[in-house]
């Protein structure tokens, strides 16, 4: 079976990697102290970047960081 550039988590240390380079956005609107729905209309808005998986919502942390900081995207 070909792997297609695919990795897999097979190791708990793996799946926290990943799950450090994202956030929900209810976390995101959390650590700005928003509510959950201006969290979800800020992405609407693109005023928070996302990344859409399935019907996920998530938010990869360095971008979250940039955003912060006010360092413009790469």
């Amino acid at each position: 079976m070909k792997n297609y550039g695919v990795t897999t988590m097979n190791d708990k240390s793996s799946a926290i990697q990943v799950e450090g380079r994202v956030k929900t956005l209810n976390e995101v609107a959390s650590l700005l102290r928003i509510s959950r729905g201006s969290a979800y209309e800020a992405a609407k808005r693109k005023e928070i970047p996302t990344i859409r998986i399935g019907r996920r919502l998530l938010v990869p942390s360095d971008a979250l960081e940039r955003l912060l900081s006010g360092t413009p995207a790469a």
